[in-house]
Parts: structure tokens; sequence; C-alpha cells
């Protein structure tokens, strides 16, 4: 697998890339970039921090816990490592020593075992904004109820995470709207946008995006 891995050199010229892009759009703001490692190996992390990237997102509690220890015990530099992926209950323990910002935050209980797993926590609270019933993320009319209750358990809730919507509809609606919710709520990240929709996502207010195969090509199997 290691050979199909993109090289540093790769990695750093898509990166550009992605850049001018994301400026073009962003009107001046700073956007945090994700590289999200999701599947591939180790390697690939070390490649994307040697080509200038400093956050990783992974989907699966496992394998972020897992790349987090092999980079600790062997005492090299480790990116800020963000849980992009759906967030079971009893994967909170497994994450908390590892995790630097939390996306995917949906429901009371996931409150309630970061704060007792990983107190005072950097959180997103996930708003489910296209309304698809396969996608997770609260109703956008829970998120005050989500984020004073973050808040008392003294979780540092730094902003909002969508997903665009699937199946080539406009995302910007959904975008939008989470943009509103975060001003609203005075909160200042807004988590949205992939490889497919970042730049819709930048102009309506995006400061952090999630990208990988843009980055890193197709996925291995």
């Amino acid at each position: 697998m290691s050979e199909a891995l993109a090289s540093v050199d790769e990695i750093r010229t898509r990166l550009a890339s992605i850049r001018q892009r994301i400026d073009s759009v962003a009107d001046g703001r700073q956007v945090t970039l994700v590289a999200v490692t999701k599947t591939w190996p180790i390697e690939i992390v070390e490649r994307a921090m040697a080509a200038g990237l400093t956050d990783c997102g992974e989907n699966y509690a496992q394998d972020l816990a897992a790349k987090a220890k092999t980079l600790r015990d062997a005492d090299r530099p480790s990116p800020r490592w963000h849980f992009i992926g759906g967030l079971q209950r009893n994967k909170v323990k497994l994450l908390a020593a590892s995790v630097d910002l939390w996306h995917t935050v949906d429901r009371p209980v996931l409150i309630d075992q970061i704060a007792v797993r990983s107190p005072g926590a950097s959180i997103l609270v996930q708003v489910n904004t296209t309304n698809e019933e396969q996608k997770f993320g609260c109703s956008p009319s829970d998120v005050g109820l989500m984020v004073e209750q973050a808040q008392r358990a003294g979780l540092d809730v730094q902003g909002l995470m969508t997903l665009g919507p699937t199946g080539g509809v406009d995302p910007g609606p959904s975008f939008a709207q989470l943009a509103g919710l975060a001003q609203r709520y005075q909160l200042r990240e807004l988590s949205m946008g992939m490889t497919n929709d970042f730049e819709r996502a930048v102009s309506e207010g995006s400061t952090m995006v999630r990208i990988g195969s843009a980055l890193f090509g197709s996925r291995p199997r």
C-alpha cells in the first residue's frame, strides 16, 4: 500500500492549489484545513505534516486512537487531531486522550460522556441542516439546548458542524443555515465543506473544511 501513497511533494502541490481556491472565496478570512486521513496508514499523516498540514481528521475511533498512540510511543510529532465521524457513547473513553476537537457531538449523552472523560474539551455541535434521515446531527431547533448543556458541563463549545446534502443538491442553503445558527449563538467556528463543496462552504462562512481525496487521492479499500 505504501507505494501508492502520495508523496510529500504531491501533497504540498495539491495543498497549495486548495489553499488558492479557498483564498479566492474567503474574503480575507483564515480557514483551517483538516486533512482527512481516514483509512490511510500512519505514513500519510506524517507526509501530510511534512507538507505543511497541522490538522488531521479521522472518522473511526480505533483508527484515530491507534495512530495517535503510534506517534506518541515513537516520540514523533503529532497533528492536531479532529474526530469527524459518527460518535458512539462507548468510544468516548478510547478517544479522550487523543482528540483535540470533537466535531460530531449531536446528542446530550455525548456531552455527558465527554465532560466526564475529557473535562473542558473543545467541541462542535453537529447539526443536520439537510433533514436527511441517514445523516447524524441534532435538529436546528435543538442547537440552543445543546450549546447550553455543553457549556454548563464545562465544555468549550467552539462552533457548529454540518454535512452538505447528497445527490447533487445545492449545498448553499444548508451552509447558510448553519452560519445563521452560529451567529445567533455567538459561536466562532463553522466546520462545513469537503472535497466536492468546500468552495461553496467557505463562501457561506466556513472557518474549517475537511479535505481528503483532493489531497491524497482515492482512498485505499
